[in-house]
């Protein structure tokens, strides 16, 4: 394989494993602090990607699309955390699985009645429409070098609100004993809201980044959903340096695996990795706790 493809496939992986990592991170901080299970944010993923699409063909504003589909996601989540997931906490995890699923089912249903079940597009303006050499043979879509920066970015700054701040402070004590935190002072519910409602930007954000690319279609959060739990429980549940690594890791695998491997093999190489790292890591690379 010629090194520029080889350099365009590790370039794709990277900009696949930060989008995963945007999805996973608000996944694993809801898992590790509140112990709940929440499938349904694959969904807001997906409802991130429509809420940019439409305000798009609208207004026909890309930029309009992106700015108002991150608050609209976050809305959504902080009203499902406060009219309906807050009531599970205390409740076992299939009681979790059974209510956030039904709202995955709920969500294609309302989203295919809403826009129908024709795909919608989403069109790159002119300025990232074009491709950037990066090296002699080596040419490289705008938008894609333009996703891999913001998700970087977010990562770093993720990493300065949870390690640096008094946020993150709360963040981290309530990741390591909730009911500690709790009697120290910390208002955990409003942590929780709060948790919720940056969990669901970071997911409404990977959508509408993944839309240009991919189709913007019903269950389109279904499969990125399972590669960001294989993400959370590699890299450790509750961990943002976990999430981050294993996103990385995971996303760099799917790629060259689907290039380098046989198809089924291909699709078989994450769950594999998954495996060989939980035999020896059974609590992921970076746990938190112990």
């Amino acid at each position: 394989m010629q090194t520029a493809l080889l350099a365009e496939q590790f370039l794709n992986g990277i900009q696949f494993g930060v989008t995963l990592f945007l999805m996973a991170s608000g996944l694993t901080l809801v898992f590790g602090i509140m112990n709940f299970i929440n499938l349904a944010h694959g969904s807001l993923y997906m409802i991130g990607a429509f809420a940019a699409a439409a305000i798009q063909a609208a207004t026909g504003s890309f930029l309009l699309g992106i700015v108002a589909a991150i608050p609209i996601t976050a809305a959504l989540g902080v009203a499902l955390e406060l009219g309906l997931f807050r009531r599970f906490y205390a409740r076992n995890h299939l009681d979790q699985v059974l209510v956030t699923f039904g709202i995955v089912l709920m969500a294609n249903e309302a989203v295919r009645l809403i826009f129908g079940p024709v795909p919608l597009r989403m069109p790159l303006p002119a300025a990232l429409a074009g491709s950037i050499e990066l090296a002699p043979g080596l040419v490289y879509p705008t938008f894609r070098l333009v996703v891999l920066a913001v998700g970087l970015a977010v990562a770093g700054l993720l990493w300065l609100v949870v390690m640096k701040t008094r946020l993150g402070m709360w963040v981290r004590a309530g990741s390591s004993n909730r009911a500690i935190a709790g009697a120290m002072g910390v208002d955990v519910s409003l942590v929780f809201a709060g948790l919720f409602a940056f969990g669901s930007a970071l997911a409404g954000l990977a959508g509408l980044m993944a839309g240009p690319i991919l189709a913007v279609q019903v269950g389109m959060g279904e499969p990125i959903l399972i590669l960001a739990l294989v993400v959370t429980v590699i890299g450790g549940i509750g961990s943002i340096r976990g999430a981050f690594v294993a996103a990385i890791i995971v996303g760099l695998v799917d790629t060259f695996g689907r290039v380098l491997l046989p198809p089924a093999l291909g699709s078989m190489a994450i769950f594999l990795l998954m495996a060989l790292i939980l035999a020896f890591r059974p609590k992921g690379l970076f746990p938190v706790h112990g």
